[in-house]
């Protein structure tokens, strides 16, 4: 009943737009009375959000420690799962009604599925001295975010191809300590290290 539920949501999403999805028409088009598939989402809403955005597979994003491979394997499965169509003709819709909801939703796009933790992970795994300890992961991932919005659902106005690397520069200079900062901890490693 879930998968033929989804998959008539993302159906929907994708031939008809956001408005028309509606509980009743996903229950026409998949054969599940409404009352059952009210029994598994609440609203409208959520089963529109499972459907456009069934998150990352842990394995996808489990980090490796090394900060760059990491960060891009992060961007490529964020920058995926919003370039999937249903996802795309969702997230105006869904940006739309956290905006005016009552009281305002998270600032996750999809709050069922949070990525923010998995990429708070990646940081938590990167070598010492690779992360700033003052830069709040959350306005980073903030900045990410905004970039994988951009690049997903305004490159048609911006008409703006650039490749993946350069949103994975972006953000591993965002986090990078400064230069004095990562010299002077790169001395104090090696102090450490003679002294054993």
């Amino acid at each position: 009943i879930d998968e033929r539920t989804l998959a008539a949501t993302r159906e929907l999403l994708v031939e008809r737009g956001f408005e028309a999805t509606t509980v009743q028409a996903v229950a026409a088009r998949s054969g599940v009375h409404g009352s059952a598939i009210y029994r598994r989402w609440p609203s409208r809403i959520a089963l529109i959000e499972e459907a456009a955005f069934p998150g990352f597979s842990p394995v996808s994003v489990q980090p490796t420690g090394d900060l760059r491979r990491d960060v891009r394997r992060f961007i490529r499965a964020y920058m995926a799962a919003f370039n999937a169509p249903a996802a795309r003709a969702a997230t105006a819709g869904l940006l739309a009604y956290r905006q005016t909801a009552d009281p305002p939703g998270p600032s996750e796009t999809y709050p069922g599925v949070s990525v923010r933790p998995q990429f708070r992970d990646i940081l938590a795994a990167a070598p010492p001295g690779s992360v700033d300890p003052d830069v709040d992961p959350d306005d980073v991932f903030d900045m990410l975010l905004g970039a994988v919005l951009t690049r997903t659902l305004a490159f048609v106005v911006t008409a703006r191809r650039r490749p993946i690397e350069r949103t994975v520069e972006m953000i591993l200079r965002l986090l990078q300590p400064p230069e004095g900062v990562r010299a002077s901890e790169q001395d104090s490693v090696v102090a450490v290290d003679e002294r054993r």
